[in-house]
């Protein structure tokens, strides 16, 4: 059962986070790189993205939390299909988060591929592109108030006791009084996914996707 709704971007620490969730028992923990290497679950996301029924039990089936695109997107219906579930904003200085996802995320949203199950995948960040950001991803200035309302929109919507909104410098304390567990005292906070080894971490990850369900 859903126990942790990630509302935040990606580009917020959210590998990391996921890291760190799983660490304190609080996994699995799904993450964009979890659609990638699942290519069914790609095609549930766009199918998702077309309009058609949400199967979240089967999508979630065995995860215990998730983080980054392309479910939090969809964060309100999520808090409503799992009401008991705590709500985690991951955040960081906007124009740091803008300058981060121009480096990493943004020339891999517009690449272009031959390859079926990497479009399945390029379909579906564009349309986050294009929902999320109307299309206007190259527009600074634009997508830093997007990021911005996302955050108001998330903290207004979202009850104090149910919602921690969480930036990855802070380490283990928040997450652990938060969550309710222990903090490690043998284990370093977990910082993944920084700009020097993204890309090499994403086509590790597209180089052993699961054949389709």
């Amino acid at each position: 059962m859903m126990k942790i709704i990630g509302a935040g971007f990606g580009r917020t620490g959210t590998l990391s986070v996921k890291a760190a969730l799983e660490t304190l028992g609080l996994g699995p923990c799904y993450h964009m790189m979890t659609a990638i290497e699942k290519p069914e679950h790609l095609r549930l996301w766009n199918a998702i993205c077309r309009g058609e029924r949400a199967d979240w039990a089967r999508i979630f089936a065995g995860y215990q939390s998730t983080v980054d695109w392309p479910a939090c997107d969809h964060w309100e219906r999520l808090a409503q299909e799992y009401p008991d579930a705590k709500v985690l904003l991951t955040v960081r200085d906007p124009a740091r988060w803008y300058d981060s996802f121009r480096e990493t995320l943004a020339p891999v949203w517009a690449a272009e591929t031959d390859d079926p199950e990497f479009r399945e995948y390029l379909t579906l960040v564009r349309h986050i592109a294009a929902h999320t950001f109307g299309g206007r991803l190259n527009d600074r200035a634009h997508a830093i108030a997007v990021f911005e309302e996302h955050s108001r929109k998330v903290r207004a919507a979202i009850p104090a006791e149910r919602l921690l909104v969480y930036d990855v410098r802070e380490g283990w304390a928040p997450l652990c009084e938060f969550f309710g567990r222990p903090v490690p005292t043998e284990t370093e906070f977990p910082h993944l996914n920084d700009r020097a080894n993204f890309h090499e971490l994403l086509q590790k990850r597209l180089a052993h996707r699961e054949e389709p369900a």
